[in-house]
């Protein structure tokens, strides 16, 4: 994205991004200790949410926690789904930037009933719904959102687990970091795009996002209907080699999020040359594709790779001449509670 050109003043969508790097400089990492020490008395925690509330925050922060061998029993499911389980001996948090979101607030309220004490919310506003049904609140720093599509709420829900577990965990370590990660994303949000490569995801039939199942693929693929209006698909890990090559057309473009070395040649032999459609990958070195690069740092990569991703579909929608802040049918609140 160019700041410097006028254009890019008027886009709701666009403040809101670039509105993430200082929101990231100034996370408070501490806000959840007594939260923490909760959980880690309990030992199991439930991650909920719809859509955005819950793809990359929570993914992010189990692919995290894995990669640095936490203890902790962790799980992620949709706030329905989650509903015919056995949680009563879990805690859960419940993320939702309205806090009223419907299949949360029924989740919690199904908890409350039941007698579960461990119910913790993060909303974006306050005295919600879903605050009123939850043990202890917090509230995000970020403020309203001026475009349908949620991105810098995105980021410090991601944040705020990461801190979270860190802390449950007794390892934190994310406050000597949030400095260099804000600075890091805000120089991926405003590099330049090769115009061939907008012109190449603006001309698909399908934009496709392939990478590990740690959300930021998959929230790329939500933001990628909601911004350019451009049907999408995910790939999870290398799936995209495992049959779906049949319905791809050399129209098509697969976007793949930090690919791995070992697979390159077998993504190009089947999708490349086998279906003659287009791959790019983001990722911090350069691959055998066309590459947009990002800066490394280390397991926090995930939010530069986030905003690399949102550099893209501005470009893409911007290029299919798209107003950005307004879609024909999607809605800031998906399925809200009434009653």
């Amino acid at each position: 994205m160019k700041v410097s050109d006028a254009k890019y003043d008027q886009i709701n969508l666009v403040k809101d991004m670039l509105a993430t790097p200082g929101i990231v400089k100034n996370f408070n990492c501490d806000q959840m200790n007594e939260t923490a020490a909760e959980i880690k008395g309990v030992g199991k925690l439930l991650m909920t949410g719809e859509g955005s509330s819950r793809i990359f925050p929570a993914k992010h922060a189990i692919k995290v926690a894995a990669q640095r061998g936490y203890g902790l029993q962790l799980l992620t499911e949709a706030g329905k789904q989650a509903q015919e389980y056995n949680l009563d001996n879990w805690t859960v948090f419940g993320l939702s930037n309205s806090g009223r979101t419907a299949e949360v607030i029924q989740l919690f309220q199904q908890l409350k009933d039941s007698g579960n004490r461990h119910r913790y919310s993060l909303t974006a506003f306050e005295d919600t719904k879903l605050e009123s049904l939850a043990s202890r609140g917090y509230v995000l720093t970020c403020g309203k959102e001026g475009a349908v599509a949620a991105t810098k709420s995105v980021i410090e829900q991601g944040l705020f687990y990461q801190a979270l577990l860190e802390h449950v965990e007794g390892d934190p370590s994310l406050a000597s970091k949030t400095s260099d990660l804000a600075s890091k994303i805000e120089s991926t949000l405003t590099s330049p795009i090769d115009p061939a490569i907008t012109e190449k995801i603006a001309n698909a039939r399908l934009i496709c996002f392939s990478g590990r199942n740690d959300g930021v693929a998959e929230e790329l693929t939500l933001k990628t209907n909601e911004i350019t209006r451009k049907p999408s698909d995910y790939f999870e890990g290398t799936y995209g080699v495992h049959g779906v090559e049949e319905v791809l057309d050399s129209t098509d473009v697969v976007i793949w999020i930090n690919p791995y070395r070992d697979q390159e040649e077998k993504f190009h032999e089947v999708l490349v040359k086998g279906v003659g459609l287009s791959i790019i990958a983001v990722a911090s070195r350069e691959t055998i594709f066309p590459t947009i690069r990002i800066p490394e740092a280390g397991d926090l990569t995930g939010y530069i790779e986030m905003a690399a991703g949102w550099n893209i579909l501005v470009e893409v929608g911007l290029k299919l001449g798209i107003n950005l802040d307004k879609p024909e049918r999607a809605r800031k609140v998906g399925n809200e509670f009434v009653g």
